[in-house]
């Protein structure tokens, strides 16, 4: 079988992670968990891939490695993060867990660049042991090539066995076009936008009705960024299939110690946060402190 691009610059590590290497930087994954409401109760059902950059042993800004990489090794890098987070998630993750990965759209423009892509992803999960139907492709805000590239990118995707996420609903290019285009499996809301609808009674509602049209297409929804537990009662309320964010869980590196968390532990960590009666509000509500925020494991800095 032919070497994958991304599994050209890992280097496997003595616990058995893997790390990748990009020209002075090292890479590494961090996985945060993203939480399922059923029966009452929350529970682990997938982990976001997470990219932790390092240069001369300092981690710095996700934000700050990309915009060091040039456009012409863009998708090269991006090919080594999602190797890295197959790689790492099978070693030290649940395995009936789902992996959210992420795709920049606009690296999709033509046919030849989609098949590499699909290809490196086979090899990969040939070499983790995992089946595609384990990995959820997160279409991220950018802006496409063009509508037909992207439908063309997300079909070549679902053939494979993908399933498939629209990231950051409500920012830039994340908008109901993208949605009624790609009919993804999956739809994650813009942290900063349903904080902002979550304020008022008016907004809370729009949440709300955004939430039950999309499950009356068989589309879940994953609301990210709850950092407070009066977002999570109303997350809750609004219907939303999942969750994500530092009141539940903070992002952790591979090895994480999720694995250590049983579906029962995990279950007695939840309830022990703080929780108080929210109701949906009327109007503006007043800020709430929400108490102690859970240390679901150790604190890594950025996304």
């Amino acid at each position: 079988m032919s070497r994958s691009a991304g599994l050209a610059h890992i280097i496997r590590q003595d616990d058995g992670t893997s790390v990748g290497v990009w020209g002075v930087y090292t890479i590494k994954s961090a996985f945060q968990p993203v939480f399922a409401f059923g029966g009452g109760k929350l529970s682990i059902t997938a982990y976001e891939g997470l990219v932790r950059p390092f240069r001369d042993g300092e981690g710095m800004s996700p934000g700050v490695f990309f915009k060091g990489i040039p456009a012409i090794d863009r998708f090269h890098v991006e090919t080594l993060m999602r190797t890295l987070h197959i790689l790492n998630a099978a070693r030290c993750l649940d395995p009936k867990a789902s992996i959210f990965v992420n795709f920049d759209p606009s690296l999709f423009s033509d046919a030849e660049i989609v098949d590499v892509a699909i290809r490196d992803m086979r090899l990969v999960l040939h070499e983790a042991r995992m089946h595609p139907s384990r990995i959820v492709c997160e279409v991220t805000e950018q802006k496409s090539a063009s509508r037909g590239a992207l439908r063309r990118f997300v079909a070549a995707l679902r053939a494979s066995g993908f399933r498939i996420a629209v990231d950051d609903y409500g920012a830039d290019d994340s908008d109901i076009a993208r949605i009624d285009e790609l009919q993804p499996d999956i739809v994650k809301f813009d942290a900063h936008w349903i904080t902002r609808l979550m304020e008022s009674g008016a907004g809370f509602g729009l949440l709300k009705a955004m939430v039950s049209k999309f499950a009356d297409r068989g589309i879940e929804t994953v609301f990210e960024g709850i950092e407070e537990t009066w977002q999570l009662e109303l997350a809750e309320q609004s219907g939303a299939s999942m969750v994500q964010g530092f009141v539940l869980a903070r992002p952790e590196i591979a090895p994480t110690s999720f694995a250590v968390f049983s579906r029962g532990a995990a279950q007695e960590h939840l309830e022990k946060l703080p929780r108080a009666e929210v109701k949906a509000p009327a109007a503006a509500p007043q800020p709430r402190s929400g108490g102690r925020r859970a240390a679901f494991g150790r604190r890594v800095a950025g996304k």
